[in-house]
């Protein structure tokens, strides 16, 4: 899965190569264009950032996954869950909003946990958020998957959706099927010229 870059990163990582990165001189490039050169630079590190934020998506989905699967053997309906990854990089904390939440459906749950992980990103508390919940793989299917919304702050924003039986108290997955979301945790995403999201 390729991972999406938004444009806060791209933006960041041209104003920090402009500052640290010694002046061409004009033989190297015109005025306002940068060189091959440069342009490589820029494209390597913004693959170390992509690199560092995929690995970090990979490893809080893998802990909230595993955290979450237990719910999934269970008699009780499946409720949405959240988990948020550190300023550390590698604290992985849940968040509760159990009393909160108490008496409200599910969908209601999901909007309530964006708020919670929105207002604790825009203070740059966090690295990463994922929010799982489950549904049905299609209207008048039985076939159950599970839903993981995920966002990185260095501009990666998904969806995983996983395809899962129950079988002898033991979850077993499928392959997954991935696709971007709009961000709705660390940045605003705004509508782009044909009505999507960019």
């Amino acid at each position: 899965m390729m991972p999406y870059l938004g444009k806060p990163l791209l933006k960041a990582l041209l104003l920090i190569s402009f500052f640290v990165a010694p002046v061409a001189s004009a033989e190297e490039a015109p005025s306002g264009e940068l060189s091959s050169e440069r342009e490589m630079a820029i494209k390597k590190e913004l693959s170390k950032y992509a690199v560092l934020g995929q690995q970090q998506i990979l490893y809080l989905t893998k802990q909230a996954t595993d955290e979450y699967s237990g719910t999934l053997t269970d008699s009780k309906p499946n409720m949405p869950s959240a988990w948020m990854l550190l300023e550390d990089g590698t604290t992985i904390k849940r968040i509760n909003l159990d009393e909160q939440a108490a008496g409200a459906p599910a969908q209601i749950r999901i909007l309530m946990y964006r708020a919670a992980l929105k207002s604790v990103a825009r203070r740059g508390k966090i690295h990463a958020a994922v929010i799982l919940y489950t549904g049905k793989l299609s209207e008048g299917s039985d076939d159950e998957a599970l839903v993981v919304e995920f966002e990185h702050r260095l501009g990666i924003s998904g969806t995983k959706v996983v395809p899962y039986q129950v079988e002898n108290d033991k979850v077993a997955y499928a392959d997954p099927v991935a696709n971007k979301k709009p961000f709705q945790i660390f940045y605003d995403s705004k509508p782009d010229v044909e009505g999507g999201t960019q």
